[in-house]
């Protein structure tokens, strides 16, 4: 999928713009604060139907206006061209539409338009909590496998329930009983697709991190799961006691996670700074390769916002390379403050580009 024009209007601090873009990569530069990661945001806006970064759908409406709207013009592997449009007034309805006709459910446009993003945020994947983890597994998944994000409400949604009942004083057992049933079943699809996830990521993760580090560090990926206890309604009943002490559920798939080590130990207290952001661009790649391989022939959407912060020149270089020049990537959006810096990159690897200097006069 590649998107031809890009059009804005009250988005965040973006009052009006259009842009026509590169098939190849689009630059993005200026200093802090100008905008440059709100273009990007707009595009993943596109995909996901929501911002990367603003839960509150409020705070994506630009100071002192009433609306704001996203449209995209794209065009798919077979040439067909699509329309995406997103608008929101204050205190109205979200409407999202794909060639003229909304969407009853958002969860149906979710995997039309593959994309894979890297952004300073994503420390938290190191850092963070499991939630983090398991996040990057979901959508990871669920851009290429429907029937995967229906699982995950369904699971969601059953779990919500269970947490409720558990904070009363005397809940009904017999729908505590029909809830972990629930979360079992789609629980136990949950953990086998991502199981296949993690197998397949580890493998290309450890292709890529070898790329950019030139095979100076030994690092891994693998997924710990409550399933892997026994069988998940099992482990679910067994922990009701405590549970119900607690106020909420202890086991079930919503407390896996994906363990990160570098040298046979946890990245979190291994890596330095630069070992830990070629760690999260490495995984990042991995995601967009498994989508590829699984999108029926489509290529992602690439968006590297701020990637160059933290790395050594050498590491640099070898990731724009990577990602510029090769036939495995498509339509790639970069950020950087450096315009020096990005144009001699660019020039010595010789790709094809558009650069926006922002902010635009």
């Amino acid at each position: 999928m590649i998107l031809k024009k890009l059009t804005i209007i009250n988005y965040k601090n973006i009052e009006e713009s259009t842009l026509v873009l590169s098939e190849n990569l689009n630059c993005f530069v200026g200093h802090n604060g100008v905008g440059k990661t709100n273009f990007l945001d707009a595009v993943y806006y596109l995909s996901f139907c929501k911002s990367a970064f603003s839960s509150a759908e409020l705070q994506n409406i630009r100071h002192g206006e009433e609306f704001f709207m996203i449209e995209g013009e794209y065009v798919d592997e077979m040439g067909e061209g699509e329309n995406v449009y997103c608008g929101m007034k204050a205190g109205g309805k979200k409407h999202f539409k794909r060639n003229g006709k909304e969407y009853r459910k958002l969860a149906e446009h979710i995997g039309m338009i593959p994309l894979i993003m890297l952004s300073p945020s994503d420390y938290w994947l190191i850092e963070g909590g499991g939630d983090e983890r398991r996040k990057l597994m979901d959508m990871t998944i669920s851009q290429c496998d429907a029937g995967y994000l229906d699982s995950l409400i369904n699971y969601n949604r059953a779990l919500h329930q269970r947490n409720v009942m558990l904070k009363y004083e005397n809940p009904d057992s017999d729908l505590l009983g029909v809830l972990e049933e629930q979360m079992a079943e789609y629980g136990v699809r949950i953990y086998e697709k991502r199981c296949s996830l993690v197998r397949e990521l580890a493998v290309l993760f450890g292709k890529y991190y070898s790329i950019i580090s030139s095979d100076r560090e030994c690092v891994s990926l693998s997924y710990k799961s409550h399933c892997q206890r026994g069988c998940l309604i099992d482990v679910i009943r067994g922990g009701r006691i405590k549970d119900l002490a607690v106020g909420f559920s202890l086991h079930g798939i919503h407390r896996d996670d994906l363990v990160m080590e570098l040298g046979g130990f946890p990245i979190r207290r291994e890596g330095s700074q630069g070992q830990n952001k070629s760690y999260i661009i490495a995984l990042k790649l991995a995601q967009y390769a498994y989508l590829y391989n699984h999108g029926g022939g489509r290529k992602p959407l690439l968006l590297l916002d701020d990637i160059f912060d933290k790395l050594d020149a050498e590491r640099v270089e070898r990731i724009v390379g990577l990602v510029g020049c090769s036939d495995e990537f498509g339509q790639i959006f970069i950020t950087d403050t450096n315009r020096e810096h990005i144009d001699k990159i660019i020039r010595r690897q010789g790709v094809n580009h558009k650069l926006f200097e922002l902010p635009f006069s």
